[in-house]
């Protein structure tokens, strides 16, 4: 007897294109059916709509296209089982679903039951939970379905095994951060443990502003055992071959079962594909980055490459009176090296204009931050005009430490439309730079092992004014991510005035970080949706 297949349709939608998401949908239902003789495909939560939709939920006019999908992809369905995910309203309350189509119908729906409401989730704010498990037929086998955040809690799956269940479907959009396909393997071996259910998990993958969705869709048979991993990063159809024994209904899967990548890769494919997907979503032909020989430009066009091509990439060095000669050549170096289009325009005539400007202003008074910040907003404006002219999108370059302290200008080095390193810390960018090079030389060896500096000012280094990187990271993730107070990190060994000097920084520069572009989110506390704290407050950093 032939074994049933099951697709894991691990799919890339577009938040808000809900007839474009509907037709790619169609066309792998039609790839699962042709090339894997599926008889069910299982799609992602909210692929309808795509993830996370938020205001848009709130349109008129969302209910009305969301019927006019389904119904197109129920007149497309007849022999198979389709599960997919969608809003939907019932009495006057709108609901997170799960619905089955089997031959031109929906047979049935499942309201998501748990709705996340921290770090980057939002839901309650838009949908109702729901109550009641949700069990179908298929194969003989009576089959459960959940959606994300109901996994991660008991009840949930309790509820479907109650109702029958002898296999659970669980829909997701889980973006990513470092660790996490871990934490979901991890998570539902748990979950396994305590009912002794089979899982198919099934995820979405791509970009959409800060978030990355990683895919690594993946199954948990009745031994409890991953018995089957797709591609993280990568939209695909992954058919898994059910075995079923029909005394026990214990269910094994048979496919592929890919290795787990490294950290660093992880991150690196993460921000690929998030700068990929917000260059492509948003329909821009190309990009632009100011190249100044320093380690983060350096990566941030590596990574450009790697996701758009080189022609694709546009870089300008705008060279000043401190810019050294090595950050000059290694620019050029690396512009050859990886085939981008390059061009240096020397910011010293535009400097001493706004200088000239400003004149009678400054009068009387000594240099300061002041022309330092006139350097970079010179740059800034040469990259918006050419941005402005070529419709090039320009990619800021600055790091989740610099963010974080305020060691960056507003309307200078600020200025631009996606910031891919926004969530990278300085200790960070270097193991990247290095990663990148160990499949191939993409960042002059010269710029990794240099010191950092803005070069905004002779002989400048960043540790004139930051402690190590080493330490300013620590105390970063600590404060950030991890929400510790001064005296809690403190007691970690951290010298006092140190920690004080830097969360006062972190403290006021929330107003820089509110104008900054958005970008890729990798750990669990970003600069972004999930990172809320007021501009104007009188709150006093200690216990």
């Amino acid at each position: 007897m032939t074994k049933p297949v099951l697709v894991m349709a691990q799919i890339n939608p577009l938040v808000g294109d809900i007839d474009g998401n509907c037709q790619k949908i169609l066309h792998f239902i039609e790839q699962a059916s042709e090339i894997h003789e599926a008889s069910l495909v299982v799609f992602p939560e909210l692929c309808l709509t795509g993830y996370p939709p938020e205001d848009l939920l709130l349109r008129p006019s969302v209910e009305r296209r969301v019927e006019r999908a389904l119904e197109k992809i129920c007149q497309a369905v007849q022999d198979h089982y389709i599960i997919l995910g969608y809003p939907k309203i019932f009495g006057g309350a709108l609901y997170n679903v799960a619905g089955v189509v089997h031959r031109g119908r929906i047979i049935a729906e499942y309201c998501k039951h748990i709705l996340p409401n921290y770090q980057v989730f939002d839901e309650k704010r838009y949908f109702t939970a729901g109550t009641e498990a949700c069990v179908f037929e298929w194969q003989g086998l009576q089959v459960g379905l959940t959606v994300c955040e109901d996994i991660w809690t008991s009840e949930p799956i309790a509820k479907a095994k109650h109702a029958g269940a002898n296999l659970v479907l669980n829909l997701n959009a889980s973006p990513f951060h470092q660790n996490k396909q871990h934490e979901r393997e991890s998570l539902l071996l748990q979950r396994f443990r305590e009912v002794e259910l089979p899982v198919v998990y099934v995820n979405m993958v791509g970009g959409q502003d800060e978030l990355v969705f990683d895919g690594g869709s993946f199954t948990v048979d009745s031994a409890g055992e991953i018995a089957t991993r797709a591609r993280s990063f990568e939209e695909q159809l992954v058919a898994v071959q059910l075995s079923i024994d029909v005394e026990s209904r214990g269910v094994s899967f048979l496919g592929e079962c890919v290795d787990h990548s490294s950290e660093l890769e992880s991150v690196y494919q993460a921000l690929v594909l998030g700068m990929r997907d917000y260059v492509d979503k948003n329909r821009f032909k190309s990009t632009i980055i100011g190249l100044s020989g320093g380690i983060d430009s350096a990566l941030t066009l590596a990574i450009a490459v790697d996701a758009l091509g080189p022609e694709r990439v546009k870089a300008v060095m705008m060279p000043f009176r401190y810019t050294s000669q090595l950050s000059r050549d290694e620019a050029a170096a690396q512009a050859k090296m990886l085939g981008v289009d390059y061009q240096s325009i020397s910011i010293e005539p535009i400097y001493d204009s706004f200088l000239n400007a400003l004149s009678s202003s400054f009068e009387g008074m000594a240099p300061d931050k002041t022309e330092e910040n006139i350097q970079a907003r010179s740059r800034g404006v040469i990259l918006m005009a050419i941005s402005n002219k070529t419709g090039a999108l320009v990619l800021t370059t600055g790091n989740k430490s610099e963010m974080a302290v305020g060691y960056a200008t507003l309307y200078g080095d600020m200025a631009g439309g996606f910031a891919v390193l926004k969530d990278i810390p300085k200790t960070l960018v270097y193991r990247l730079a290095n990663f990148r090079n160990s499949f191939g030389a993409a960042i002059p060896q010269s710029v990794i092992d240099r010191p950092p500096s803005a070069e905004l000012a002779p002989d400048q280094v960043d540790q004139d004014s930051l402690p190590e990187y080493e330490i300013l990271d620590q105390i970063l993730a600590l404060y950030i991510e991890q929400d510790c107070s001064a005296t809690q990190i403190i007691e970690r060994g951290f010298d006092r005035d140190t920690v004080y000097h830097v969360l006062r920084l972190v403290d006021v520069n929330e107003y820089k970080r509110r104008q900054a572009a958005v970008g890729v989110r990798i750990t669990q506390r970003g600069f972004g949706r999930d990172r809320r704290y007021p501009i104007t407050n009188g709150w006093l950093i200690g216990d």
